[in-house]
């Protein structure tokens, strides 16, 4: 009995710490506006590029180009904005906040639960942003509101799980300098070798390859199929990944978040132990 009412008391600690650090960063946004007003002036400005600049150039047989562009913004902005955890994370080591967690009499998970939980609030108002932004420029849902719906669950899901391996890399390098640089690096081939903003049938074959097995292509087929918006009669690679999009996406997550979760806390415990 004694070991049961400790083992619900820590569970008890772990969400309420969680919480009081999401509230933390909730808190430092309200504190610093330009955060919040930087984030949502990026997905604006790329819906309104894409649609306005390149509409005019690249022809999207069965549907308008600014209902196939979407999806792909939607994905780049939420992937680009899951590197706020690697950054955040690297910038409170640099700044000795962590030491000062260690203080505390609280859970050490629970400041990587804050951390990604805060990216996960900052990419839910940018996909609101982009929405209302998309319905401005033309964009229309196609489908039904549980499959929009769901289009949006996985992808702030997907922006979430790899928001734990950004926090994993930012308290794995020296400063939050060299995660920017690693992020970029590694998400600018992964969002724009794919079928983001244009079809990957378009592609030179190896780019072609790369862009079918993709995680941001399955993500953005993902989306672009609930949102309703595959342009009819459109061929779909001869590609598992491409051909179960959603099921493909849903077996990322839960891999990042398996393997990312537990080492991104037993790398919070050995840096805490410096």
């Amino acid at each position: 009995m004694t070991a049961l009412h400790a083992s619900t008391s820590s569970l008890g600690n772990f969400f309420t710490d969680g919480w009081i650090t999401t509230r933390r960063n909730l808190i430092k946004i309200k504190r610093v506006p330009d955060i919040l007003v930087f984030t949502l002036l990026q997905p604006i400005m790329f819906v309104l590029l894409f649609t306005y600049v390149y509409s005019g150039v690249i022809n999207i047989p069965g549907t308008t180009y600014t209902n196939f562009i979407m999806a792909g913004i939607f994905a780049q902005t939420v992937v680009f904005g899951s590197t706020y955890s690697g950054s955040a994370m690297a910038q409170d080591l640099k700044d000795g906040i962590i030491d000062r967690f260690r203080t505390l009499p609280m859970n050490g998970a629970a400041v990587l639960i804050g951390r990604t939980n805060g990216d996960l609030f900052i990419n839910a108002i940018s996909m609101a942003v982009m929405m209302i932004t998309g319905f401005i420029v033309g964009w229309r849902i196609e489908s039904s509101f549980p499959e929009a719906a769901l289009a949006v669950i996985l992808l702030l899901l997907f922006a979430y799980a790899l928001s734990w391996l950004m926090s994993f890399l930012g308290m794995s390098v020296r400063s939050p300098e060299v995660i920017n640089n690693v992020s970029f690096l590694v998400l600018f081939p992964l969002t724009f070798i794919s079928n983001a903003f244009v079809p990957s049938d378009t592609l030179p074959t190896p780019l072609r390859i790369f862009a079918e097995y993709n995680p941001v292509s399955a993500l953005v087929q993902a989306a672009r199929t609930l949102f309703g918006n595959v342009p009819e009669g459109t061929p779909v690679p001869d590609v598992w990944t491409q051909q179960h999009p959603i099921i493909t996406v849903l077996i990322g997550i839960a891999i990042m978040l398996v393997i990312f979760v537990p080492l991104s806390i037993r790398k919070f415990a050995s840096i805490s132990t410096r």
